[in-house]
């Protein structure tokens, strides 16, 4: 077998890896591809052949790099290159680039002015190191004020929010599990 067989021949491991690191099934990998969940069981047996148009979306379901998917040789360049995402008014950018397990982000939070956000609950663990401005914690009946070189961790399923009380933009460095990460990112 060739080198190039030999990278397509373990595709189908690291997909079945992925999507059990994920916690997906077969048929939820489906519904968000639109790839049969025949073809998608084929794929991770090794018994159909990996093509662009079947990993370009299981690329982006996992939330790897397509060279991930069909383990591209090193490019020599470990940094990362960050893209941020902007949810809630709160710009998150990936320092990490595994998929599962624990996640890390800068956040660069603004400052919040208006009525306090409902707190909220969700499965996973969160931790959390200021590096400039302040930060507020509500976490069920605390409400705490954060400087910079303070840290947190919790129970996400605690009902919490965290805001910026001002006057300047807040930044922390955050981790999240898989469920944390989903909460906050997606």
């Amino acid at each position: 077998m060739s080198d190039f067989q030999d990278v397509l021949g373990a595709v189908g491991g690291r997909l079945r890896a992925l999507r059990l690191e994920r916690g997906a099934t077969l048929a939820e990998l489906s519904a968000s591809t639109g790839i049969s969940v025949s073809t998608l069981s084929r794929l991770e047996a090794g018994q159909r052949k990996p093509t662009l148009e079947l990993l370009l979306p299981l690329a982006r379901a996992h939330q790897v790099p397509l060279d991930e998917l069909v383990d591209a040789p090193e490019t020599g360049d470990p940094r990362i290159h960050a893209k941020p995402v902007v949810r809630h008014g709160m710009t998150f950018l990936p320092l990490t680039r595994r998929p599962g397990g624990l996640q890390a982000y800068k956040q660069i939070i603004p400052p919040w002015t208006g009525p306090l956000p409902a707190l909220r609950t969700h499965e996973g663990y969160e931790w959390a190191y200021v590096l400039s401005g302040r930060i507020r914690l509500l976490l069920g009946d605390r409400d705490l004020l954060l400087g910079p070189g303070e840290v947190v961790e919790f129970d996400t399923r605690t009902p919490h929010c965290l805001t910026n009380p001002g006057p300047h933009p807040a930044e922390i460095l955050a981790l999240y599990g898989p469920q944390g990460e989903r909460m906050h990112v997606r």
